[in-house]
Formats: C-alpha cells, structure tokens, sequence
C-alpha cells in the first residue's frame, strides 16, 4: 500500500512551511536573515553522515535528523522560552504527526517517519541520544555563525549546551568550536 498523490501532494505543501519558516530562537535575538527550520534539519543530516560509529545505526541517526522537526511545519518552532510546557509542545506535535498519519496513510513508510519522531522525543535509544546531541550542536555552530556575521554575542546558546553533549565524537566537534569561537573572540 502507498499513499495517494494526492495526500503525499497535499504533505509537501504542508511542509514547505518548514522552508519558510524562519527559528523562532534567532529570530527572538534579532539576527538578520535566520535558518528555517529546513535549513537546520538538513544541516543535522548532513552532519548524521559525518559519525562514524560502528555501535549506531547511521541510516537511522540520518532520517532521524531529517524528520525530527517534522511537526513543526503545523505547529511552528516552540522555544522553551515560549511558556508552553513541554507536556503541551510535546501532545501538539505528536498531533501534528497523527494529521500527517491520516493524511499520507498507515504505510510502512509513513509509520517509519512516526516511529522516528517517536524515537527522537523519546530519547532513549543511541540513535536518538545522538540526534539530539545533534540538534544541540548544529544549534551552537549556527550561533558562531551569526556571531561573526551579525557581530552579535549569542551567550545564551552556548550556555544552554555547555557540558550536555553526550556522544564522544560530538563532544569533540563542541570543544573544537568552542576553541575556535575563544581563538576568534581573542583574535578581534
């Protein structure tokens, strides 16, 4: 069984709201021209490609990282700063998800994008634990970004991830940045 033409036609125009949908946490902070939503998830993707680990399932970390947003398409980029509780972000997503269930039909396929969703918010797999390292890390690395180009300081960012990350290779990815963002900082 497959989904309609029509409803996989009717999803992607729902999700082209992930490409103009601009990060709420950047956008708070005035940066000139933010990331999507998109644009951060592919980056995670990409980056779910760079982890060489034997132990983990990088096919799986990969589609993780493109789909773990997924729900913000509905429901927009909820920030903890926002006062919805994580209860209330979580039931709003995980509606998002059943719409595009009912939309797209119950195909493996489609339970496959649920189940990695699931998985991310879950948080207890390897794979999961390492995805959000990485939505974390590719958080960080955008704000190095737009430290340099906005010339403003984003401490926030970097403190909200400070001593989080968990996966050795990610933790040595943040030092490195780190270093590099003090090398910088000392360099002007």
């Amino acid at each position: 069984m497959s989904s309609s033409p029509a409803g996989v036609l009717q999803f992607l125009h729902i999700i082209q709201n992930l490409k103009k949908t601009k990060r709420t946490g950047w956008v708070d902070n005035g940066i000139k021209e933010p990331e999507s939503i998109a644009d951060h998830m592919h980056r995670m993707g990409i980056m779910a490609m760079l982890i060489d680990d034997p132990s983990l399932n990088r096919n799986k970390c990969i589609k993780m990282a493109i789909v773990h947003d997924l729900a913000e398409a509905i429901v927009g980029d909820i920030t903890p700063h926002a006062g919805v509780s994580k209860e209330d972000k979580y039931n709003m997503e995980n509606g998002a998800m059943r719409d595009f269930q009912a939309l797209l039909g119950d195909t493996d396929m489609v339970r496959e994008i649920v189940s990695l969703w699931q998985e991310y918010e879950e948080a207890r797999t390897p794979e999961a634990l390492l995805v959000k390292d990485l939505d974390k890390f590719e958080m960080i690395v955008q704000a190095l970004e737009y430290e340099r180009s906005d010339k403003k300081l984003l401490q926030s960012f970097f403190d909200s991830t400070q001593g989080k990350f968990k996966h050795p290779v990610v933790k040595a990815w943040a030092e490195t940045l780190y270093a590099e963002r003090s090398n910088h900082d000392n360099s002007q």
